[in-house]
């Protein structure tokens, strides 16, 4: 059985930046091993998997990183809606809606652009039992909790870019992992960087879900409703975010890389 797959990379409008996700698009349906199996291979973090069900419109999608299967993943649900409207199996105009573990998610395309339609995901300030006054020799402004992982703000956006993680003390003290972010100076209103070890994904070149947590915290701290980000990783990449109730739209582009087959023996 040949399985088409593609790498886009995400948040981006140029290749080789922003995040990369392997997108599978699926006649018919792969076991979770048979899926966990692909993204090991593909080795990225994140490998998407789609498949239309009922109703007409609706299609589910999973994600997994090499090691397991998450809940949400925004950059691989937009490499995801960018190779479906290449594909045709999606089209230009159309609102997408996928069936996932967070619910439904819905992504349109405007002109260059892709706005994604993701759950607010709520954070609650608190001292992390281990990290109460510095991150890695970065002193800590304030940190938050939201499910599985933790918020660090820092003083500024050097102190983001120029810090240097140690993946075993997160893996130790965290369940996923760290967002480290800060208020932007010049064209961005905040910067950030993720670290999830033990999700198999020891820095992430541009978290969607981690912006749903960002979107809450910023929020809650500067009353702002929109938001336009940058993460601060090697390939680095943006998104505009705006908060409506309890959900957020996440804007960002997308460039194809790759297309070629995977193959599974019967």
């Amino acid at each position: 059985m040949n399985i088409p797959i593609a790498v886009i990379d995400a948040f981006t409008n140029r290749a080789f930046a922003g995040n990369p996700a392997g997108v599978c698009l699926l006649e018919q349906a792969l076991s979770s091993d048979q899926m966990q199996s692909i993204a090991m291979e593909m080795n990225l973090s994140e490998t998407a998997f789609v498949q239309k069900s009922a109703p007409s419109g609706f299609f589910s999608l999973r994600w997994f990183t090499p090691i397991l299967e998450i809940d949400l993943c925004g950059h691989a649900t937009l490499a995801s809606a960018f190779w479906m409207l290449q594909s045709g199996w999606a089209t230009p105009g159309s609102m997408m809606h996928f069936d996932t573990k967070s619910g439904e998610l819905r992504v349109k395309r405007e002109g260059d652009w892709l706005i994604m339609d993701f759950p607010l995901i709520p954070t609650y300030i608190d001292f992390h039992p281990h990290f109460s006054q510095e991150l890695f020799g970065f002193p800590i402004v304030q940190a938050a909790q939201l499910k599985k992982n933790w918020i660090f703000e820092l003083e500024n956006d050097q102190a983001v870019r120029n810090l240097t993680p140690d993946f075993g003390e997160i893996a130790k003290y965290s369940e996923e992992g760290f967002i480290v972010t800060a208020e932007g100076s010049g064209e961005y209103d905040i910067v950030s960087r993720f670290f999830g070890p033990n999700v198999g994904v020891p820095e992430d070149p541009v978290t969607g879900f981690a912006h749903c947590a960002l979107m809450d915290y910023w929020n809650q701290k500067t009353g702002k409703t929109q938001l336009r980000a940058f993460q601060a990783s090697k390939r680095g990449g943006e998104l505009y975010l705006e908060k409506q109730d309890d959900r957020v739209l996440i804007k960002g582009k997308a460039v194809g890389v790759l297309e070629g087959f995977i193959q599974l023996k019967d």
